[in-house]
């Protein structure tokens, strides 16, 4: 059974940086997954902000975070992180960790509905 469990979000000013951790377990050693982050605010629509591919270490990032987000995971595969640099009032949302096992012939799903496996969110404010 896959669980995935977020941690690190918080409050912060404009400007500032978070780390989110990811905890994975029950994953399968020899299959490849694509992990990501998901960012959802009130009243708007789930977001794919950023995904990892573990085949080969790949990442995408959406266009609203793109050089200011980094995803990256530990070596051991066991936690999957989001660094948030540059923080602004609109980056204000859940944040959720979401994984699926995956293929190389489409390594960055960024649709909510393509992922199979979901962690409970973390909060994320930016205050102005």
């Amino acid at each position: 059974q896959v669980q995935l469990v977020e941690s690190g979000g918080g409050s912060v000013q404009t400007g500032g940086s978070l780390r989110l951790s990811c905890a994975r377990s029950g994953y399968i050693g020899y299959i490849s997954y694509s992990m990501a982050w998901f960012r959802q605010a009130p009243g708007k629509e789930r977001e794919g902000v950023a995904v990892l591919y573990t085949g080969n270490g790949d990442t995408y990032y959406a266009d609203s975070v793109k050089g200011r987000f980094d995803i990256s995971q530990d070596s051991a595969e066991k936690t999957l992180y989001l660094q948030l640099h540059s923080l602004k009032p609109e980056d204000t949302a859940m944040y959720y960790c979401a994984s699926v096992e995956g293929s190389i012939m489409k390594p960055f799903p960024t649709k909510h509905t393509e992922y199979k496996y979901w962690g409970q969110g973390t909060q994320v404010t930016v205050s102005s």
